[in-house]
């Protein structure tokens, strides 16, 4: 949503540091600092043991099954957004004086400059994406046999259920040669049969070998960094909780780095500079921002990596207020993130 405010130009405009409470008769807007949205994706399986997990080994020779329930956590992927928000040290005002009218000013709905004197749409970042979660395990009692039901202990429950996976391997070993009696000549309901083997095995071996479930999940932070750094810790990533708080020892850190990638030139003063920036103080002031590069790093793996200008990183500048006198057809567009000058049209 943009906040506009239609007001022309005779005269001058004029635009001072912003003071709370002394610019009712004018405009106030905030120059953006460049904040980063870092969205993680971590997979997350979950092994639960199967209810004959200690009859394994005795009738279907599989070691080393799950005997208890555990999590694990797989680090996926982490992506960077970069986005403006008010930087609440470059606030300032246009001011309208009397008999004078202010150039037609776009803002954001957190007061960020984005327009003068032409429409503007805000930006807002894109919805986070979702996670996925795995399939539900299939329910193996549904394909217990009558006998199976009624065995009078578990000890007893698992040979029947073993025997029944035996005779479902047999099964479809017939089908694959075609000495099943019941073999069938087309080949999709062949393919048919066969996958309905395989769940019903699957299934009842599960019940000795345990289960997996593997689901997707998403987080998301922000990150204003105020100075170059080398490793600024981020957050913490445990194999067995996820994602973690930075000061939570239980997880591996994850760190951030933040390089400068150009040295914007130094100003040097003197007599006429001086002399020159005094008449533009009443212009409009914008961001000269300077191109950084973020690099997220989990252990030796680097996971994300982002080249971007910055506002908090480089200078403010001045647009003279003779581009928005007159007949004020000057148009100018900012960059929502940086606050630095899209375009000027005359």
């Amino acid at each position: 949503m943009l906040l506009a405010a239609a007001l022309a130009a005779q005269a001058q405009t004029v635009v001072e540091n912003f003071v709370p409470g002394s610019t009712l008769e004018g405009i106030s807007y905030f120059l953006p600092r460049t904040a980063v949205r870092i969205t993680v994706t971590a997979q997350k399986t979950v092994t639960r043991p199967g209810d004959f997990n200690k009859y394994a080994e005795r009738y279907l020779r599989l070691t080393g099954v799950p005997q208890a329930e555990s999590t694990e956590w797989e680090l996926l992927s982490v992506k960077m957004e970069p986005f403006g928000k008010p930087d609440k040290a470059k606030a300032y005002s246009i001011k309208v004086k009397s008999k004078t009218v202010a150039p037609l000013v776009g803002l954001s709905r957190d007061g960020l400059l984005l327009g003068i004197n032409t429409e503007v749409q805000e930006e807002v970042l894109p919805p986070l994406p979702q996670g996925e979660k795995g399939p539900e395990p299939v329910n193996p009692r549904s394909f217990m046999t009558q006998e199976i039901l009624a065995a009078g202990s578990t000890a007893k429950m698992a040979e029947l259920c073993a025997q029944e996976i035996y005779d479902l391997r047999e099964s479809r070993n017939a089908l694959i040669k075609g000495e099943a009696d019941n073999t069938p000549k087309d080949g999709a309901q062949l393919k048919l049969m066969l996958e309905q083997l395989d769940q019903q095995t699957n299934a009842l071996q599960s019940l000795f070998a345990g289960t997996k479930q593997t689901s997707t999940e998403v987080f998301s932070l922000n990150y204003d960094p105020t100075k170059e750094a080398g490793r600024d810790l981020l957050f913490r990533f445990s194999r067995k909780l996820g994602v973690v708080d930075a000061d939570d020892l239980a997880g591996e850190p994850v760190y951030i780095s933040v390089e400068r990638m150009e040295s914007l030139p130094e100003a040097q003063p003197d007599e006429q500079t001086a002399k020159k920036k005094e008449k533009l103080e009443r212009g409009v002031f914008y961001n000269v921002p300077a191109r950084m590069k973020l690099t997220v790093t989990y252990g030796q793996k680097e996971m994300a990596a982002l080249e971007t200008p910055m506002g908090q990183f480089g200078t403010v500048e001045i647009l003279s207020n003779t581009l928005f006198d007159k007949k004020a057809t000057t148009r100018v567009t900012f960059f929502q993130s940086t606050g630095g000058t899209k375009d000027v049209m005359e």
